[in-house]
């Protein structure tokens, strides 16, 4: 108690603190797009259901990860090597997660431009809740590994780490159910946000071989696409707008 207290008191750990928020805020967002996307998919009763199982999965496997902090720290150790390169746990679990990230996104575009004539016809679900809460979970805990890890390089302080997590997968659970509606109204947000799945997952593959890929210049990419596509909603808006006063 006496060292939350003193904890509570000390400046950097609030600085500490706040910036982790952040961190962990924005690599939330990635999460939440691919739940988002997946989930859209199931049924209209099923959605908001699967969201929150998804994200509760989420909250529970970092939290969980937060308990094994020791051990976490120890994925980043080299397991073995390939063409002089050293893999640890961590960058195979990276590795895995960008590939199933590429192509899960890669599925959806194909499945975009191509959709299957009987599902167009019946406008039924494409996907099934299980299925939908598999995907979920793999994707759940690859960012949930490198939200902790992130967490851990940042501060030594388990009761920050803890705030931090539980603050960001708040802000995942409030945000889940609008940002899917959003995507849902506007098709060509979908499009828009497996291409950021696309990239996503080449950066989760490049970081698991060791190149470290700057995340600045990916959320400047994504804040600047999704403006441009803010832009193109409000034209259409305005031109549907102008048909029906004519």
């Amino acid at each position: 108690m006496d060292s939350l207290v003193q904890l509570a008191a000390d400046p950097t750990a609030w600085a500490a603190l706040a910036t982790l928020v952040v961190m962990e805020v924005v690599l939330g967002i990635d999460n939440l797009i691919f739940i988002s996307i997946i989930t859209n998919k199931l049924p209209a009763g099923q959605q908001s259901r699967a969201r929150r199982i998804g994200i509760g999965l989420a909250l529970i496997l970092r939290l969980a990860l937060l308990g094994t902090v020791a051990y976490i720290v120890h994925l980043t150790q080299p397991v073995f090597e390939i063409f002089g390169k050293g893999l640890s746990w961590r960058d195979m679990i990276l590795i895995a997660g960008g590939l199933f990230l590429l192509w899960k996104a890669t599925k959806e575009i194909h499945h975009s431009l191509d959709p299957d004539p009987e599902e167009t016809a019946g406008g039924g679900a494409s996907l099934g809740f299980a299925a939908a809460i598999g995907q979920i979970l793999i994707l759940d805990l690859v960012f949930s590994i490198d939200s902790i890890i992130t967490a851990v390089g940042m501060t030594e302080h388990v009761p920050i780490m803890v705030i931090a997590v539980v603050t960001a997968v708040t802000v995942m659970l409030l945000a889940a159910d609008p940002l899917s509606r959003f995507i849902a109204a506007n098709p060509t947000v979908v499009m828009l946000a497996l291409g950021f799945l696309i990239m996503i997952g080449m950066t989760l593959i490049a970081e698991g071989f060791g190149a470290h890929v700057p995340k600045g210049y990916i959320y400047t990419a994504m804040a600047f696409s999704a403006g441009v596509e803010v832009l193109n909603i409000l034209g259409r808006r305005a031109k549907k707008a102008k048909r029906q006063a004519a």
